[in-house]
């Protein structure tokens, strides 16, 4: 149930995502894409991840370990993203 749950959370975010960067500038995709992965995509997948590998595993501890893991390197990957886009706008502006 909490399966299905982050999943339906995850789709919404996804599609509203979307809808915010349907017929935007390039900029502005990959501000609105780079905003939905550090806020939305990255903890709700670690959770989904983390908890499937727990209940396969049968210890909630691995799981916890598992998302201790993931959901900060997801994060700082899309952080490292994002702000490397906004670097390349600036540059390519002036």
């Amino acid at each position: 149930m909490e399966n299905t749950v982050a999943i339906i959370i995850l789709t919404v975010a996804l599609a509203i995502a979307y809808q915010l960067s349907k017929s935007k500038s390039k900029k502005r995709k990959y501000i609105v894409w780079g905003i939905t992965t550090m806020l939305a995509i990255a903890p709700l997948f670690s959770w989904l991840i983390s908890i499937t590998y727990a209940s396969i595993e049968g210890s909630g501890w691995a799981g916890v370990a598992m998302m201790g893991i993931m959901l900060p390197i997801l994060f700082l990957v899309s952080l490292v993203n994002l702000i490397y886009v906004l670097k390349l706008f600036k540059e390519s502006k002036n």
